[in-house]
């Protein structure tokens, strides 16, 4: 069992600045938000930190602009919404390091929240930069992490940063500890039958959680674009549809999955001509592309995921942002939402799908890392989440 250094384990005094690592890369539409999930999440530990009197430094990654100013990727359109929901003025500082971040930070009374200019804006983040970092420890007194979606990636504000500061000052948030704790139950799973389901696009990126809960589920269903690799290793004629060519081989390899049944195709995308239901023992043609499951498949899987107690879904089963190619998907929310026990929905687009399903809050679990959680369940070591593992757990772990 892994566990970190928690909030209780801090000793915050009144006026304590406290740099707080969160995820908010949140998909935008121009400037408006389109998922506020990712900044919800971090609501208790700010509402918590800010009871105390801490002062709160937030800082944050938005999107790749692989270490240049780019506008679009501005954390600005963030500091709005962040205010409205916690009913509080949040400051800005117009980079997360330097002069006019150093001297807001410094200037920070009990209570007040100030938010970072992008990290990524700086190459020094994703080069897990030691000066970087060290520039960005001068902020604050204490570190917080919440950062789930992050800290599978050993960057400067989430590996090197934490480091800097005296074990006895730094923590992962409500947030991280709630991620952990239940992705944990679905590595140590005990509730069973556990079923995994799985879609997406590729199979590139997750093949090590795949091989990993192959092993751990009674039954792994899968898929989206993942199901058509899948399908075409097995020889099936999939036409014009997305196929990860690259992964077919691993495909091939993993046997013990269920795969759809049937297929909901059409001649395009964005704009169908024709919409179809079809066999997969039938194969496509060379003009049909597959973009959701069909009926029977949702059948069968529906009566897999009634039967479980523990579940784990990362992925869509389809393009469910076209309403023509969404009924798998949101199929699959109700089935799940429906399902006794544990259920834990793995960031990313399964967010998304679940929250448009309306079936959000009969969820146990919605995770705000998609990659992360992945690497999580197949035993890869989180760099974000070792740094700030419980000294005496982790001694007893490695003796």
């Amino acid at each position: 069992m892994i566990t970190i250094r928690t909030l209780d384990d801090l000793s915050l005094s009144r006026g304590a600045r406290v740099f707080y690592r969160v995820d908010y890369n949140v998909p935008l539409d121009g400037t408006r938000i389109t998922d506020a999930t990712r900044i919800e999440e971090t609501l208790p530990t700010l509402r918590r930190l800010r009871n105390v009197g801490a002062a709160v430094v937030i800082a944050s990654h938005l999107g790749r602009p692989k270490g240049e100013r780019k506008p679009k990727y501005s954390l600005e359109p963030i500091r709005a919404k962040l205010a409205e929901l916690l009913g509080a003025e949040v400051q800005w500082a117009d980079d997360c390091v330097g002069d006019d971040a150093d001297a807001k930070a410094s200037a920070l009374e009990p209570g007040q929240i100030l938010l970072l200019e992008n990290l990524r804006f700086h190459a020094g983040e994703e080069a897990n930069d030691r000066t970087f970092a060290e520039q960005l420890s001068m902020l604050a007194d204490y570190y917080v992490n919440d950062a789930f979606g992050a800290c599978h990636r050993a960057h400067a504000s989430i590996d090197a940063l934490p480091r800097l500061f005296d074990k006895a000052r730094i923590a992962g948030g409500l947030l991280l500890a709630k991620e952990i704790e239940f992705l944990q139950k679905i590595t140590n799973v005990s509730d069973r039958p556990f079923v995994a389901l799985l879609g997406g696009a590729k199979i590139a990126g997750k093949i090590e959680p795949l091989e990993a809960l192959v092993k751990l589920a009674d039954t792994v269903l899968v898929g989206g674009g993942m199901a058509n690799t899948f399908l075409a290793a097995r020889g099936v004629a999939m036409g014009g549809s997305l196929v990860d060519n690259d992964s077919i081989e691993v495909a091939k390899r993993i046997t013990n999955v269920m795969l759809p049944v049937d297929l909901i195709v059409a001649d395009d995308l964005k704009e169908p001509k024709t919409i179809e239901t079809v066999d997969v023992s039938s194969g496509l043609t060379a003009g049909q592309k597959a973009f959701d499951i069909g009926p029977k498949t949702i059948a069968a899987y529906d009566a897999v995921l009634k039967a479980a107690r523990t579940i784990f879904w990362n992925g869509p089963m389809g393009v469910f942002e076209n309403e023509a190619f969404a009924k798998g998907t949101m199929a699959m929310a109700r089935s799940v939402a429906e399902a006794g026990g544990t259920t834990v929905v793995g960031g990313g687009e399964s967010v998304e799908a679940v929250k448009a399903s309306g079936y959000a809050s009969r969820i146990s679990h919605i995770s705000t890392g998609g990659g992360a959680s992945l690497e999580f369940i197949s035993g890869e070591t989180l760099p974000g989440v070792e740094v700030l593992r419980s000294e005496s757990r982790r001694q007893k772990a490695e003796g």
